[in-house]
């Protein structure tokens, strides 16, 4: 289905050409006064020179040949050149009566659809998720969301921090702790416990204090060292000490997500890409791509039209150790290889942007990744307090995720209480603590979301959770006001599914209808640009847009049923076009608030 915006510029194009113009003036634009028109056309302006005629002259004579159009109720010529549009309530519901058959709303499908791996989150395994964490898991699960939704094939990863020396020290502390543990008896050759020697809660106190050990004690440091060694290079008790540290984890790190909504394809780490390393290594090597400079191993990446300083990408360093670049680099291989992906997205701190692009170039250059295939950093600004500083607890320390979720859930659960004493109705607990767990996640993803990626924004609880304003309870108070109403209709007799869009009947309606026929173009543009904002502004946008239809209009008493039953229909569009769009970005809504 075409989006409205085309289709009103064919119109125009073919008015251009009718009158003597090139249609390629014809462009439509959302008007930028909506007190005086709802569409404009500034093409006149733009040919006034080619053609050698006052804007004024030419828009009159294309104002003339939009007379009898069936789009355009009105076009005005205005000076010094503006043509001031208006459309056809006729037209408008021809448009949204297409939107409701369709499962997508009109959304086009793409004719080749792209295969795109995600990689978000990038939690270190044996340390509690912190707010820090936040950003990406909740910007990469919506980019993840609006991706499939336009029709493309997504896979998920969230490249866990499962290798390195922090898993040395972990074994090392656990060594000192439990010598006698068969993990550390190398001459052991039975079956090691199923059960692991730890709960999360004592693995998130043991790397914390073996890494404090570590930067004062030189003998620690290098006992830990060894033992990344010994796992590295396979030694059995080692790898099944590890194992029971990934399966503890990755536990707790699903259930801590599955609270935020998100969930991965893969639970892949960067222990994957350890024995691809010496072979992408040697291939860089033999293929002329890496040098040695200073001892260690590189990859130019400059380019000449290059503005700064892009210094080389190091593959190993000079001591023949591997870098975060290395197990990226043959991560990126071996998603190539066992996928194939058009299009590889990356989720981080935007203070990685150099790194990002240095792999991306390397990757490129090495020819890891065809030509065609897309590579892209996202990079997101930080989550900060109202002081204007990264976001932290009263005590000043960094605050865990699960903490700051029940923090949200408890205001919430406040406040829905405190809204049924002020309406005097009883509110029972347990429903009121479910519903405050469903608007406190989009409490959290719409305060996130709504802002740009790249932008800092300020997490201000106390904002996130009015039930007024660009928030997310907002949101979810108008798709249950909505839902609120299609139950009344029902209980009155009133059959939903027979319900049919009728002519637009008045200005706020029209709004309304107008502001729903955005949706496929916003949906597509947030898929381009990669931006869950765009879809936020738009639900704003739309449940004001409803609210005023909703104060304006008589919907439930009105005595047309044929009037009552399009109302309805507008309705049950609105609902279900606010509940796709909360769900790409990763949320949903109560059946009452």
């Amino acid at each position: 289905m075409k989006k409205l915006l085309d289709m009103l510029t064919e119109e125009m194009q073919k008015a251009f050409e009718a009158a003597g113009y090139d249609g390629a003036l014809g462009r439509v634009t959302v008007s930028n006064r909506p007190d005086l028109c709802e569409y404009q056309c500034n093409g006149a302006m733009a040919g006034a020179k080619q053609y050698k005629k006052a804007p004024i002259m030419i828009a009159n004579e294309v104002a003339e040949k939009l007379a009898d159009s069936k789009v355009f109720k009105e076009a005005a010529a205005v000076a010094p050149g503006f043509l001031n549009l208006k459309v056809t309530k006729e037209f408008l519901l021809d448009y949204v009566k297409g939107m409701k058959a369709d499962a997508k709303f009109g959304l086009d499908m793409p004719a080749q659809p792209k295969k795109i791996i995600i990689d978000y989150g990038g939690p270190n395994v044996a340390k509690a998720l912190h707010v820090g964490h936040l950003r990406s898991a909740i910007i990469g699960e919506s980019v993840k969301r609006i991706a499939r939704y336009v029709g493309h094939e997504v896979i998920s990863d969230i490249h866990l921090g499962d290798w390195g020396q922090p898993m040395g020290l972990i074994i090392h502390e656990l060594e000192l702790r439990y010598p006698d543990l068969p993990y550390f008896d190398e001459s052991y050759t039975g079956e090691y416990p199923t059960e692991p020697p730890f709960t999360i809660a004592e693995l998130e106190e043991i790397y914390p204090t073996a890494s404090g050990k570590s930067k004062e004690d030189a003998e620690y440091k290098e006992k830990a060292m060894e033992a990344t060694f010994k796992l590295q290079s396979g030694v059995r008790g080692h790898r099944a000490l590890w194992n029971h540290i990934i399966s503890v984890s990755v536990a707790d790190l699903k259930r801590n997500y599955a609270n935020l909504n998100v969930e991965f394809d893969l639970w892949k780490g960067e222990s994957d890409a350890h024995d691809a390393i010496p072979g992408m290594v040697q291939y860089m090597k033999d293929e002329g791509y890496a040098y040695v400079s200073d001892g260690a191993l590189v990859v130019d990446v400059k380019e000449e039209t290059d503005t700064k300083e892009i210094p080389p990408c190091m593959i190993l360093k000079s001591d023949g150790a591997s870098l975060y670049n290395t197990t990226d680099l043959a991560t990126i291989q071996l998603r190539m290889e066992e996928y194939q992906p058009d299009k590889l997205i990356y989720l981080t701190d935007k203070r990685q942007d150099l790194y990002f692009e240095q792999i991306f170039r390397c990757a490129k250059k090495t020819k890891l990744v065809k030509p065609e295939t897309e590579l892209l950093h996202i990079g997101f600004g930080t989550m900060n307090g109202k002081d204007g500083k990264p976001y932290k607890t009263r005590q000043g320390g960094v605050p865990r995720l699960e903490n700051l979720i029940a923090e949200i859930n408890e205001e919430m659960l406040r406040k829905i209480k405190e809204n049924g004493e002020t309406k005097g109705y009883h509110v029972d607990e347990e429903e009121a603590a479910k519903t405050a767990k469903i608007v406190g996640l989009a409490a959290i993803k719409y305060g996130d979301l709504s802002n740009q990626p790249a932008k800092d924004y300020v997490f201000d609880i106390d904002r996130f959770t009015s039930f007024e304003g660009d928030t997310g309870p907002y949101i979810l108070y108008t798709i249950v006001r909505i839902k609120s109403i299609l139950a009344k209709y029902k209980e009155q007799g009133g059959d939903l599914e027979a319900a049919q869009l009728q002519a637009v009947q008045n200005e706020s309606e029209k709004a309304l209808v107008m502001e729903l026929t955005k949706f496929n173009s916003v949906m597509e543009a947030a898929y381009e640009e990669s931006a869950p904002n765009k879809i936020c502004a738009y639900i704003y946008d739309l449940a004001n847009e409803f609210n005023r239809f909703y104060h304006e209009t008589p919907i439930l008493v009105e005595a047309d049923e044929a009037k009552k039953a399009g109302w309805v229909a507008l309705l049950e569009l609105t609902r279900d076009i606010l509940e796709s769009c909360i769900d790409v970005l990763g949320f949903g809504a109560p059946e009452r608030m």
